[in-house]
């Protein structure tokens, strides 16, 4: 009891991580189906999803090893910055056709699997080191991060697609979201990249997630 009691707000850390997390991936996944016809929209949720859950399941297996590896948050943010240019890409084209006063063509179920399986990517990953840090090899912890991040993005992921089909507005913030997380990362790989390669640059330490 002392024991659980103790690990107590490592856990609500955790939690907290998870919802902060799972939600910017709720978010892409809802942003890559809301442009599909509704009839493969639910198709595009489950698969980003499972897809989610997969990669978490794989980087949970070597998450100490991926924590060691300063390049890792570069990539991710490259990856981010280029989900969040094609889906403004996407946005103005749909801006441009209702101005002109045609319907914009749906995307294809294709399109959108790939921007999620990108940004399932990257986020996944980030998802999983930040809890990874947070658990310090504590595998039950580590477990229960993957299952609360699962479970939260089988809620959301469904309702935001549906709510930015509806309110368009809502996407250009789910879009600024995925930039800022995108440009975050970056910072974090450059600063790691500045300490591990020894480069002398002028910026603040990072610590990890």
């Amino acid at each position: 009891m002392d024991s659980l009691m103790a690990q107590g707000p490592q856990f609500l850390e955790i939690l907290w991580l998870n919802v902060i997390l799972s939600g910017d991936n709720a978010v892409v996944i809802g942003m890559a189906a809301a442009g599909l016809p509704p009839a493969l929209r639910s198709r595009a949720v489950l698969f980003g999803i499972l897809a989610a859950a997969a990669l978490r399941i794989v980087f949970s297996l070597g998450a100490t090893w991926l924590l060691g590896l300063w390049w890792i948050e570069l990539l991710g943010g490259a990856a981010l910055l280029y989900i969040a240019w094609g889906f403004w890409k996407e946005l103005r084209h749909e801006a441009e056709e209702a101005e002109a006063g045609h319907t914009a063509p749906d995307k294809t179920l294709m399109q959108a699997l790939r921007q999620i399986i990108i940004a399932d990517v990257s986020m996944s990953l980030d998802n999983v080191l930040a809890v990874a840090a947070v658990a310090r090899n504590n595998m039950v912890m580590l477990v229960i991060g993957l299952t609360v991040s699962i479970l939260l993005m089988g809620l959301l992921g469904g309702a935001l697609a549906r709510m930015l089909d509806r309110y368009k507005f809502i996407a250009y913030i789910g879009l600024a979201l995925i930039a800022y997380i995108g440009v975050e990362l970056l910072w974090e790989g450059a600063a790691a990249a500045n300490e591990a390669l020894a480069l002398g640059l002028p910026l603040p330490h990072v610590a990890a997630h």
